[in-house]
């Protein structure tokens, strides 16, 4: 049976969607953006402020729910602009260490001027 997760140290939804979703072993978390989980509200900025935060919020949902970074089997990435897709790569990197889990990265219009959003498949 799946069960909703959210925590309060993680950014509240502003839409009809669970933070993240457990089914078994398995977390699915929700597409993350860069949103402070103090105001819950956007923090815009360069891509390295805005990835950052966004795989921060993902961490928090992960380790709250018992999982971690070294977890994840799956991300998918969506990014504003692929032109970004190097200098992502470098935050990424100061997330998650070898093996990396199975990646998508695809350019998306994203919402109010988001530089990238970024969901999340783990065990737990």
């Amino acid at each position: 049976m799946k069960k909703p997760f959210s925590t309060p140290k993680a950014p509240a939804p502003k839409a009809p969607y669970s933070p993240a979703i457990i089914f078994g072993n398995l977390i699915f978390c929700s597409g993350q953006v860069s949103i402070d989980p103090r105001t819950n509200e956007l923090s815009l900025g360069t891509l390295e402020h805005e990835a950052t935060q966004t795989l921060t919020n993902v961490r928090t949902i992960l380790e709250e729910a018992g999982s971690s970074l070294d977890k994840v089997l799956k991300v998918t990435v969506f990014l504003a602009d692929i032109a970004d897709f190097q200098a992502f790569n470098v935050i990424y990197r100061k997330f998650f260490k070898e093996p990396y889990p199975a990646r998508s990265c695809v350019q998306a219009k994203l919402a109010a001027g988001l530089k990238v959003e970024v969901e999340a498949i783990a065990y737990i």
